[in-house]
């Protein structure tokens, strides 16, 4: 029992907010925080090995994410989606540009107080 005490407990998810944008960037931090945190400090090659049946690795998934939020809050266009789940980038680069594009990503969504509009 004493290692289970000692496992990492997830953080919840946050609750409310007080406009729609608040609500959604408390969820989508919450879960970006939870990928990167899987990530980040991963050994390698453990990181690059895929358990899952499809071949997909945490540090491929975690590059995949990197260009869908590029493309739905930066605009950027993808031409391969296949193709960003592969990376030959360290877990240290990898999630360096996670968290830039997440910050950048972060910068638009404040820019629309009102998302229905």
């Amino acid at each position: 029992m004493l290692a289970a005490s000692r496992r990492r407990r997830d953080t919840p998810p946050p609750r409310s907010g007080t406009s729609e944008v608040q609500v959604l960037r408390g969820f989508l931090d919450y879960l970006r925080g939870s990928i990167a945190a899987k990530v980040d400090g991963a050994p390698e090659p453990q990181v690059r090995t895929a358990m899952v049946p499809s071949g997909t690795n945490l540090l491929g998934l975690l590059n995949h994410v990197t260009h869908v939020e590029r493309w739905l809050f930066l605009g950027e266009h993808v031409r391969d989606w296949q193709a960003t789940f592969t990376t030959v980038d360290s877990v240290a680069e990898v999630v360096a540009r996670y968290r830039e594009t997440v910050e950048r990503a972060n910068e638009v969504l404040d820019g629309f107080p009102d998302l229905a509009a």
